[in-house]
């Protein structure tokens, strides 16, 4: 294994590598810098080092002979109970643009049972194939025996790229096929663009607590595998009646899970449906306490909207984890978004500031929220808020 080079004669002890390492993988002994076995020839030691002592090698990709066979960019279509969540239109949307660019052709891979009418969708939608697996053993998202249908698919027609939704159930299921078929998987990416020269898919996604905006790429292993965060991409332009290739997938008699469904339940997170709601109003820490939810509630239904919540009002207990937003919650784009007692951290930002109009309320005129407001009031939430409701009600009056 390659590791970096320090020179003991030059090193002075200095510690800046160390306070640079992202990875806690350099230590001062003796006055000297040693590395670890955490060090992952990032770089970062050796761009600070003042007296240039670190030299980091350059690490040569092994070739994968599935690098030149493959071809073709691929979307899982997530569906259940035959409904397919609106994160497919826009991988569709986002793998169209990616297609083209790679002049190849667009695929989407369907399982499950009793499926009539989605293949059509998903032509619609933008693809060119359809790869369709129809079968009561898959009517149950399983991840045993969808990892077992989509790694086979995989080996068989070798596609370049394939994206996900970064869901629940696209983040159950797409590690263990990636870990089936050898490959890489870059996770919540909220960019995707390619290099054209070198055919590599550029994967952007939040790092280091969402502070910088890291760009992924897999040099080798084939496919290029990315789950995608919903709401962070447009959808492409639906043409009805569009067609395609249909490809009808047949499973393996012996083809089976270790693990059986016995029931599906709908959980909070799916009724809260963050993703889907076009009107949100989030609650930050500014609301003191559980009970400052009161009023956030009363306003989203005031608008017909949704409650939303921030990191550290969840991490309080102030409110459940399914109304989080931002990197480690949901990514939203409504129409309105309403963000009250909200400071406006990277983590939060990075989920919302993408909705069509964003209203702050916060008493601090220098809230970070306020960068990416359309719209904001300094003052006191629970005395703006109130006014709010108050001229809602006196517009409803005159509408009625």
């Amino acid at each position: 294994m390659a590791i970096i080079d320090i020179d003991k004669d030059l090193c002075t002890g200095c510690g800046e590598c160390i306070d640079a390492c992202p990875f806690e993988a350099l230590e001062l002994i003796d006055d000297i810098a040693v590395v670890n076995e955490a060090c992952t020839l990032c770089g970062a030691c050796e761009e600070v080092c003042p007296v240039e002592a670190i030299t980091v090698p350059e690490v040569e990709q092994a070739d994968d002979a599935r690098t030149a066979e493959a071809h073709g960019v691929w979307v899982y279509a997530e569906q259940r109970a035959g409904a397919m969540p609106e994160v497919v239109a826009e991988l569709l949307g986002q793998g169209r643009r990616l297609a083209d660019e790679l002049e190849v052709e667009l695929g989407a891979v369907l399982l499950g049972h009793n499926l009539d009418g989605q293949p059509e969708e998903l032509f619609a939608l933008g693809a060119d194939v359809v790869y369709v697996a129809d079968d009561e053993r898959l009517a149950d998202f399983n991840d045993d025996i969808y990892t077992e249908v989509m790694g086979r698919l995989i080996q068989e027609h070798q596609p370049e790229v394939l994206l996900a939704g970064a869901t629940s159930l696209g983040r159950s299921l797409i590690p263990r096929v990636a870990t089936a078929v050898a490959s890489g998987l870059t996770a919540d990416c909220t960019g995707l663009a390619i290099d054209p020269e070198k055919r590599l898919l550029l994967q952007t996604r939040p790092a280091f607590g969402g502070n910088i905006m890291a760009t992924i790429i897999c040099p080798s292993a084939r496919p290029q595998m990315a789950t995608v965060r919903p709401r962070v991409m447009k959808q492409g332009e639906r043409q009805e009646g569009r067609s395609g290739q249909l490809i009808k997938v047949e499973l393996a008699p012996d083809d089976k899970s270790a693990t059986r469904v016995l029931e599906v339940v709908q959980t909070l997170d799916e009724q809260v449906n963050l993703t889907g709601a076009e009107v949100i109003v989030t609650g930050g820490r500014g609301l003191g306490g559980p009970e400052g939810f009161d009023l956030v509630r009363q306003l989203a239904t005031a608008l017909g909207g949704v409650v939303g919540a921030t990191r550290g009002t969840v991490d309080a207990e102030w409110i459940g984890h399914a109304h989080q937003v931002g990197q480690t919650g949901r990514t939203v784009s409504p129409k309105l978004y309403v963000a009250l007692g909200v400071s406006g951290a990277v983590q939060h930002l990075v989920g919302m500031q993408s909705s069509d109009n964003i209203v702050a309320v916060n008493s601090d005129p220098n809230a970070p929220i306020f960068s990416v407001a359309h719209y904001g009031i300094v003052g006191d939430l629970f005395e703006v808020v109130p006014v709010m409701l108050d001229r809602l009600q006196q517009l409803r009056g005159q509408q009625g």
